[in-house]
């Protein structure tokens, strides 16, 4: 067992880190939402009752009277100062546009019309994630820490003071780039920003490459320059090196116009990253032109340091966020909210909130006891990562071998055009591949599994079922690419208190497990460890070896944006270019495609890369491969009712039930009385769903 880890039963160990997520409210003030005895009177009227005469319009009265008191206590929630600063982290617009004229609202002067009850269902919308959601953003989701530590046998748990230990308020990485985008309009600033080759231009003796098409004669001045533009050489030092003879601007239009190099002010991918845009404007050589640059900048920094001088104070906040909002809008001439759209991930503020949770978490060996399932869980969900690995690579290298005949004996296929040309494999068949192989994953289990058709609870012991699992999913292969050897289970754990954990007094509940990923090497963690050297040592023992890791666009709608982009990237690891270049320019290691090559190596496909370093070819699809994978884990298929599964002591499935059709007409009647009640999870037979104490 390696040092920073604890073992499973079987082939697995676990990080002794883990994170401790949570909501940051009480959990139960959802409660305040839900009238007493509301749920009781609702169901003495049967799924066909008839909903008519005196015993309905008594309930109907009762409803009307509940829901009055509930309006009330979702205004109470709505006027506290925690709850505003949290939807002010949230869209602060909302408080204008809906949360101030529900306040000034006055049940015994107006009625409760469509618009004030869509009012209530958002404050109810937000306090229900504030107080029983998992979250991790701002201080009503704080990051939380904790540690395995078997040598104990229950549960530790430190409050800390207050609860949130630390808070950072960062920069969107969207409005970064706005303000660099406005920046780089001064047509001045244009010979201090470094130029930089497109990843997939490939250079050749006096020809340029492109993927798909056919090389082009160039100039040997032209390829020079290109060789040059690397990032790090504004047009001065580009010029020194070029020469007197050489029209280094004129020269480097024309490549932007064939779009083989990109010349503006770009930003590198930074959980901070105004801290790099400074950087890149203190390199402006011209001290007039960068005290103006950086001067537009400080405008808007002084505008958010009233936001974290204001960030214990509600009314404050909300103030210093709007004046931030205004000063943005002033600088960068640019929207003050990112609107969704179908490339990026949603729309955020200017600025955002993280916070470290003042709890911390110490969990002994009876926790680690009950955990024991998961082995066989991983076990076989690694089946399916690496069978989807051996699938794609065996399409990829069908497209290796067209590239190799179509070039010619003698010529390489650089990974560039090799990437281009697997996207529809990425795109079109590894997706079906993922849909098959996921169907099958949940027949295997059915095999492993006793017979669940019409019955809710379905208990195994991990000792019988883990000949089947090893039978079914077969040993214990290789991964399929290097990220695939995480997995990351979300636990929870039921205990009345941490005592009962010390008597053996709990029971797990298996949330989701997430594949072929390491999420506690996403930024929003790594940012709000106390100390992340302790998560790249961990790195280092899993991964000895430098690794190949693709370089991902900044934000992407598909599961990328700056706090969950992958942080444990360590100086050793090669990173490359695929399609943009969101690195720092200065860092080592990193390499464009076009300057990769693709070959067979003792049976394998590999990438080989200009210093000789040799690797796997599937790890340049390892974002694709771990986006169809991840979340791919589920044992028993969709159904209209699911059972509960339990192993040992750990439920790795939950009950569930899905509606469609007519099973969800009642949402149409106008009467939200009648809703209330025809609602299906007031239905007998199989749905029975546990009632809270408000019943």
């Amino acid at each position: 067992m390696h040092e920073g880890s604890v073992s499973l039963s079987g082939r697995w160990r676990l990080w002794d880190q883990v994170a401790v997520r949570g909501a940051g409210f009480p959990a139960d003030g959802v409660l305040r939402l839900a009238p007493e005895g509301l749920a009781a009177a609702a169901d003495k009227f049967g799924p066909r009752d008839d909903l008519s005469g005196g015993a309905w319009k008594a309930f109907e009265e009762e409803f009307t009277q509940a829901a009055g008191r509930a309006a009330t206590s979702a205004q109470e929630i709505a006027a506290s100062g925690s709850f505003r600063a949290a939807v002010a982290w949230q869209n602060r617009g909302v408080l204008d546009t809906a949360i101030r004229p529900f306040l000034n609202w006055s049940p015994t002067t107006a009625g409760r019309t469509f618009k004030q009850r869509q009012r209530e269902e958002l404050v109810a919308h937000y306090w229900q994630r504030f107080c029983v959601k998992n979250d991790t953003i701002g201080f009503f989701g704080p990051v939380g820490w904790g540690a395995f530590d078997p040598s104990r046998p229950g549960m530790a748990v430190d409050p800390g003071t207050g609860l949130t230990a630390s808070s950072e308020v960062f920069w969107s990485s969207w409005s970064v780039d706005s303000l660099a985008r406005e920046i780089d309009t001064d047509p001045a600033l244009r010979p201090w920003t470094a130029p930089r080759r497109v990843p997939f231009v490939r250079l050749e003796e006096n020809a340029v490459r492109t993927p798909a098409r056919p090389p082009r004669p160039v100039a040997p001045e032209t390829v020079r320059l290109l060789r040059l533009c690397d990032g790090t050489r504004s047009v001065p030092a580009l010029q020194r090196e070029m020469g007197p003879g050489t029209d280094v601007p004129a020269l480097l239009d024309d490549l932007v116009r064939l779009r083989w190099i990109t010349w503006r002010l770009d930003v590198p991918a930074d959980i901070r990253p105004d801290r790099r845009l400074r950087a890149c404007l203190e390199r402006i050589g011209e001290p007039a032109l960068r005290a103006a640059a950086l001067a537009r900048m400080d405008e808007l920094q002084s505008a958010i340091e009233t936001v974290r001088a204001a960030a214990e104070d509600p009314e404050r906040l909300v103030t210093a966020l709007s004046s931030v909002e205004q000063t943005f809008q002033q600088v960068t001439d640019a929207a003050a909210k990112r609107e969704k759209s179908t490339t990026t991930a949603p729309g955020r503020a200017v600025v955002y909130s993280d916070s470290r949770r003042a709890a911390r978490v110490t969990l002994g060996s009876h926790v680690l006891a009950a955990l024991a399932p998961l082995d066989l869980l991983m076990s076989a969900a690694a089946w399916l990562s690496s069978t989807l690995a051996a699938r794609v690579t065996e399409r990829v290298t069908g497209v290796y071998e067209r590239l190799r005949a179509d070039a010619g004996p003698g010529r390489p296929v650089d990974l560039a055009a090799f990437w281009f040309a697997c996207m529809p494999v990425l795109h079109g068949a590894a997706v079906a591949d993922a849909d098959g192989l996921q169907a099958e994953f949940e027949r295997r289990w059915q095999r492993i599994l006793p017979a669940s058709a019409g019955v809710r609870r379905v208990s195994v012991a991990g000792a019988d079922i883990a000949g089947r699992v090893a039978e079914v999913f077969g040993s214990a292969g290789a991964p399929g690419w290097a990220a695939a050897r995480y997995m990351s289970p979300d636990v929870m754990i039921a205990a009345e208190d941490a005592s009962c954990v010390e008597r053996g007094e709990f029971h797990l509940t298996l949330g989701e497990l997430h594949l072929a990923a390491n999420t506690l090497g996403n930024e929003l963690f790594v940012n709000q460890h106390p100390d992340p050297r302790e998560l790249f040592d961990r790195t280092d023992r899993d991964h000895p070896a430098p690794r190949l890791m693709p370089l991902l666009p900044k934000e992407h709608k598909s599961r990328l944006s700056a706090r969950i982009r992958h942080a444990l990237v360590r100086p050793q690891d090669y990173q490359v270019a695929l399609l943009d270049n969101t690195a720092d320019p200065y860092r080592d290691r990193t390499v464009p495609s076009a300057d990769a090559v693709v070959e067979r190596r003792d049976g394998r496909l590999c990438v080989v890369l200009p210093d000789g370093a040799v690797f796997p070819a599937v790890e340049v699809f390892a974002h694709v491969l771990t986006t169809l994978v991840t979340d791919r884990f589920r044992l028993l298929p969709e159904a209209d009712h699911s059972p509960r599964v339990t192993i040992d002591r750990m439920t790795v499935a939950r009950e569930t039930w899905r509606f469609t059709g007519p099973a969800l007409a009642f949402a149409d009647d106008k009467s939200e009385a009648r809703r209330f009640v025809r609602h299906p999870s007031r239905w007998g037979g199989p749905l029975h769903r546990p009632r809270t104490s408000r019943g």
